[in-house]
């Protein structure tokens, strides 16, 4: 069984897809980027201010979907920039603060939708 996952707390899907999908047992969130879901626009700020935003996106869906950050089994980031790394790690390591991380890949060298400087996607349990 497929549902699909939809909440205004997180920021509208801008093409053709999902914001997020839960299926056999797990929730699958498409790559966030630093959108305020209230004004539709990209955060300003450095990759420290713009990583807070999108792992706040991406706990709104998990809480719509029924879950959390603490159910996370896999993420995958997307930087624009390697330099970025250690700032991201900082702001990534306190969300997931107190729980046991889920496993990652970092990608970066990238030019990310609407000039984001991170975005992220997470695969997590459903509860």
């Amino acid at each position: 069984m497929r549902e699909i996952i939809s909440t205004p707390n997180a920021p509208a899907a801008i093409g053709p897809y999902s914001q997020a999908v839960k299926a056999n047992g797990f929730v699958y969130c498409s790559g966030q980027v630093p959108i305020d879901p209230a004004t539709g626009k990209l955060v300003e700020g450095d990759v420290e201010v713009q990583a807070r935003q999108v792992l706040k996106n991406i706990a709104a869906l998990l809480s719509a979907a029924g879950t959390s950050l603490a159910n996370a089994v896999k993420t995958t980031v997307f930087l624009h920039n390697v330099a970025d790394f250690a700032a991201m790690n900082k702001v990534y390591a306190e969300a997931f603060a107190g729980v046991q991380p889920p496993a990652r890949s970092t990608i970066s060298g990238l030019d990310l939708p609407l000039g984001a400087l991170v975005e992220i996607e997470v695969v997590a349990l459903a509860e």
